[in-house]
């Protein structure tokens, strides 16, 4: 897919190359292609968890729309950090930044059925979470050992395990319909159907932005299906289009202060994962598109802009940011490293943002539609975490270690009650699954240096303890 054409292979792999703006604008609209479904998805699955969101017919659901337009604002601001840099701020590497899924599981028990009045503490933790996500920078290269990817395969794949449930309530119905005669139904089911139809037919048989884009077009595919059956109105399309201002900026501390302890810890916590993350993304880029290791200069650079991107975030209502995955393969894809050409990206992405219209769209989106998207994204959580833990040797020891961790993580998400009687910010961070299966995933590796022995895992594993010796190389 590298494209010559733009300049010498050399050019091509040197960060700072501009190319001509005829050709990079639409590189960089490309970029925002890739990640756009996946960085507004956030915000709208955290306002239907707080009761303002799709279907829930609550005044304050104009609110789901600002929370939209800052996922936007804010992802083009943060890729900004990243490309330009200011001072140590920045890998000034084509790195896009985008509202991350990583704390869903930390924020929907946060907010869970607050409406608006959960999002104070929710947004206070993400700046106080953001200065300490900054503050890993100077410190990211000493404890990349305590996240091996035992640990951050695990953890990526209990955030995808948590958030499959919502895909399919979306694709039924959408959760205030739960209890409603049509939740469930087969007109709800063709939507979402349509859509991961569509999606898988342009992943396996397109190639180049059709395969990059393939969710965001099943999304516009069954949303013309959901209008042509009569499962949205196009009245209603105009009349949120009418309601929606031309032009908006952020509001500062839109909905207050208030310091939770759940929320500052969990943000914190969860920002150990996201750095990791960072780092596999930065290194993906460099490796996919000019076949070198990254800098530790560069990688303390986007750490930094990380947190900061999410603090800013934090202060307007917006979500945290963390780099987009994608957006490294897209990188591979197209083997240019220009981060100007991300840049331009970043722009659109904030116009996009100021302009509530762009979110009034995106919020008349049937939630059957988007069930389909979320069922195909947050199930490539879970294969993206398996992919991760395909690099564990798998010996006794480290099937222990993860049957222990996994089995209290996913139990405690599925059973919150469980823990009812914790005092609450303990509660929230239990329920959240990852946390306690994160931390007890690190201790476990930390203090079980020696291999277990066949005998000491046969009585527990039922006859299935496995017969692969994993994938390091030389074991």
């Amino acid at each position: 897919m590298t494209d010559n054409s733009i300049g010498t292979p050399e050019q091509l792999r040197d960060p700072d190359f501009t190319p001509p703006p005829l050709t990079a604008i639409p590189l960089g609209i490309q970029h925002v292609l890739a990640m756009f479904v996946s960085n507004v998805t956030p915000a709208i699955i955290v306002a239907g968890a707080a009761g303002f969101g799709f279907g829930s017919n609550s005044p304050d659901f104009p609110e789901l729309l600002y929370m939209i337009q800052m996922s936007m604002v804010f992802a083009g601001l943060a890729t900004l950090l990243q490309t330009f840099a200011v001072g140590p701020v920045g890998a000034k590497l084509p790195v896009v930044q985008g509202t991350s899924f990583a704390f869903l599981p930390i924020m929907i028990p946060l907010v869970a059925g607050k409406g608006v009045d959960g999002l104070a503490a929710l947004f206070t933790g993400v700046i106080v979470g953001g200065i300490f996500h900054a503050l890993l920078g100077t410190v990211i290269g000493r404890i990349r050992f305590a996240l091996p990817p035992l640990v951050t395969g695990l953890v990526v794949t209990l955030i995808g395990l948590s958030l499959v449930k919502v895909g399919i309530q979306y694709a039924a119905g959408g959760v205030p319909a739960v209890n409603q005669p049509e939740y469930g139904s087969l007109l709800n089911w063709s939507a979402a159907v349509i859509v991961i139809l569509v999606t898988l037919g342009l992943k396996f048989f397109a190639r180049g932005m059709l395969s990059v884009s393939a969710v965001l077009i099943g999304l516009i595919v069954g949303y013309i299906y959901a209008i042509a059956i009569g499962m949205l109105p196009l009245g209603a399309i105009g009349t949120s289009w009418e309601r929606a201002a031309v032009f908006a900026l952020p509001q500062p501390f839109k909905y207050g202060i208030e310091f939770s302890g759940a929320a500052i810890i969990g943000f914190c916590l969860m920002a150990f994962v996201s750095a990791v993350e960072t780092v596999g993304d930065v290194s993906g880029i460099t490796k996919g598109g000019a076949g070198r290791e990254a800098t530790d200069k560069e990688i303390r650079g986007a750490t930094f802009a990380d947190g900061l991107g999410t603090t800013l975030a934090g202060f307007f209502g917006g979500l945290p940011n963390t780099s987009f995955s994608q957006n490294v393969g897209l990188v591979a894809m197209t083997g240019l490293m220009s981060r100007h050409v991300v840049t331009y990206g970043a722009i659109f992405l904030i116009i996009c943002g100021l302009v509530p219209k762009v979110g009034a769209i995106i919020r008349t989106i049937p939630i059957e539609v988007l069930g389909g998207g979320v069922i195909v994204m947050f199930g490539m959580v879970v294969a993206a975490g398996i992919s991760m833990l395909s690099d564990v040797h798998w010996n006794r020891r480290n099937m222990v270690i993860f049957a222990i961790a996994l089995g209290i993580g996913l139990g405690l998400q599925m059973e919150p009650k469980a823990v009812q009687y914790l005092p609450d910010t303990l509660r929230i961070l239990m329920t959240s699954g990852l946390l306690p299966a994160a931390f007890i995933a690190i201790v476990l590796n930390l203090v079980l240096p020696k291999e277990l022995s066949a005998e000491s895992t046969e009585e527990v594993a039922g006859g299935l303890s496995g017969k692969g010796n994993g994938s390091l190389p030389g074991e």
